[in-house]
């Protein structure tokens, strides 16, 4: 029930921000990934309250920083690891394209237990699992029946986790742009001028980027230049589609800058 009346509030909060877009203002949402390893994630804290943590279960920092994160208002994901076609390291509370259906579930169920406030699931990795249909519909079972949504990172073209998504009756987004593929602040900020420009040509955008020193900086540095390209900072949950999914499964789905294999 606490899920479902968060999902509530974040239903009026679309309300307004609907009504931001009939005054002509584009939307960002900026998903940081891969928080809980290293102790430095927590520099990811000095960042706007809209932008959103995603966090890995089961890591030595991940629910501190949520729980902290939420003091802040900020919004939580789940940061689900799910296999890749490079089989490459997955870490806890991975899902498996050799899981039945009861263990996938009872996997994600720990996980959402391990990281507290959770709205959300995306998947960390996962190019080789988001193109599997049983284990996305079982896993957006869950999410239906928990009253989470999905945010997909496109780590492969062919994924089918949104489409399963809509399907099944999951609220779902998916990721526009990686911010941070290269650790270097000069090509952070040009992925971030092309952010902006996306978001001039298509209204409203998600971007993904990752708790490095580096992307804070530059992240503390040309967020707030947002404001004067009339661009509004959300959370993620302000994305969340009001269409129904037949309608949503007819966009296009427009993206760049792919973590290939992951």
């Amino acid at each position: 029930m606490r899920i479902f009346f968060s999902l509530f509030i974040f239903v009026v909060v679309n309300l307004f921000a609907t009504s931001a877009n009939a005054q002509g203002k584009d939307k960002i949402a900026i998903v940081i990934d891969d928080i809980g390893y290293r102790s430095t994630d927590k520099t990811a804290l000095q960042l706007p309250k809209q932008v959103t943590f995603s966090v890995l279960p089961h890591t030595p920092f991940g629910r501190e920083l949520a729980v902290q994160g939420n003091q802040q208002q900020r919004e939580i994901l789940l940061h689900v690891p799910m296999e890749s076609i490079n089989n490459l390291l997955l870490g806890p509370g991975a899902l498996t394209s050799n899981m039945d259906e009861a263990n996938v579930k009872k996997t994600l169920a720990a996980s959402i237990a391990d990281i507290p406030h959770v709205i959300g699931i995306n998947n960390h990795m996962g190019s080789l699992l988001t193109q599997k249909s049983a284990p996305m519909s079982w896993t957006m079972q869950f999410l239906k029946e928990n009253d989470l949504f999905f945010l997909d990172s496109r780590t492969s073209k062919y994924s089918q986790a949104e489409y399963i998504a809509q399907r099944i009756g999951v609220p779902s987004l998916h990721r526009h742009i990686f911010l941070d593929n290269k650790v270097d602040e000069r090509y952070i900020e040009q992925q971030f001028n092309k952010l902006i420009r996306s978001s001039k040509k298509n209204g409203a955008v998600v971007a993904i980027a990752h708790p490095h020193p580096a992307t804070v900086r530059v992240l503390k540095k040309m967020i707030p230049t947002l404001a004067e390209r009339n661009i509004e900072l959300v959370t993620i949950s302000q994305l969340l589609p009001l269409e129904t999914p037949s309608q949503i499964s007819q966009q296009k789905i427009e993206l760049t800058d792919q973590h290939q294999g992951e």
